[in-house]
């Protein structure tokens, strides 16, 4: 089998699913996909083959690429991935746009909410080396992976705790909390699309808001004066967000869409928070 048999064997010219198949085949080869390209003739030896079949097959399954090669890429950054994490999307990146326009102390202090791989504690981290980034993960294994990325990155200003939310963290008060929380609600139908990501990531009660209450609630005991929350949210939930804020007696609420158009992201301020 050459190269361009390989190829041929997953969707149509220029179609999504033949990119996964460049992007798969090239990993294999250790190339980038533009080399592949130059090499549409080079015959797979029966290792390669085995391999990329069997990557096939996964993505039959519709498990994510990302798993199968073991990272992803994210903001500057490629990040190790596992069945034990989500697989950081486009649209998170949004979330650290806005942060990182903020207005806020040269060494803020940051909290991640629920980091998974890392993703946007990582990339906040890269871009702002002199503050100082708390992240939270509730599941032991998930927890590990943001650690190998953050020693792959050569970020040891970020400190890691397994805590749901902001249960078991030390006391302490943030200039900036950030989250991208389970949102989804349980019987959403979109789940059926997401079966291989761990569902206590994606998933939350009360129509996909239980955690995200949770997370306003608290953050108004962990925010010092002026202190920003950033959370990320579905496509449909601008409104009961916005409402939770205004509740909490957050200012300067705004929605930010992604980019596909859907609002993505709500931050807000907390004016009365701890004077430090």
């Amino acid at each position: 089998m050459q190269v361009v048999d390989a190829l041929n064997l997953r969707g149509e010219v220029d179609s999504y699913e033949r990119q996964e198949a460049i992007w798969l085949l090239a990993h294999l080869l250790e190339i980038d996909g533009l080399s592949l390209k130059l090499r549409l003739s080079q015959p797979l030896t029966d290792e390669q083959r085995t391999a990329y079949l069997d990557g096939l097959a996964r993505l039959e399954k519709n498990e994510p690429l990302a798993y199968i090669l073991g990272s992803q890429p994210f903001w500057t950054l490629d990040l190790k991935v596992t069945p034990d994490t989500l697989v950081p999307r486009p649209d998170t990146e949004v979330l650290v746009e806005q942060v990182l326009a903020l207005d806020l102390p040269r060494q803020a202090s940051v909290l991640d909410l629920g980091t998974g791989t890392g993703a946007i504690a990582l990339a906040l981290a890269s871009e702002k080396p002199n503050w100082a980034v708390w992240a939270t993960d509730i599941y032991a294994p998930t927890l590990e992976v943001a650690r190998d990325n953050a020693q792959k990155h050569h970020l040891p200003q970020v400190q890691f705790f397994k805590s749901h939310w902001y249960d078991n963290l030390p006391q302490s008060h943030f200039d900036l909390i950030v989250s991208n929380p389970p949102y989804i609600a349980p019987n959403d139908l979109h789940l059926e699309d997401l079966q291989s990501e761990p569902l206590r990531a994606l998933a939350s009660a009360d129509n996909g808001l239980a955690d995200i209450v949770e997370i306003i609630q608290g953050a108004t005991e962990r925010l010092k004066a002026q202190g920003w929350l950033a959370i990320e949210h579905g496509f449909d939930q601008k409104q009961a967000v916005q409402a939770l804020f205004n509740e909490a007696k957050f200012s300067q609420i705004q929605t930010i869409k992604d980019y596909s158009g859907n609002d993505r992201v709500t931050f807000a301020q907390y004016k009365v928070g701890v004077n430090i």
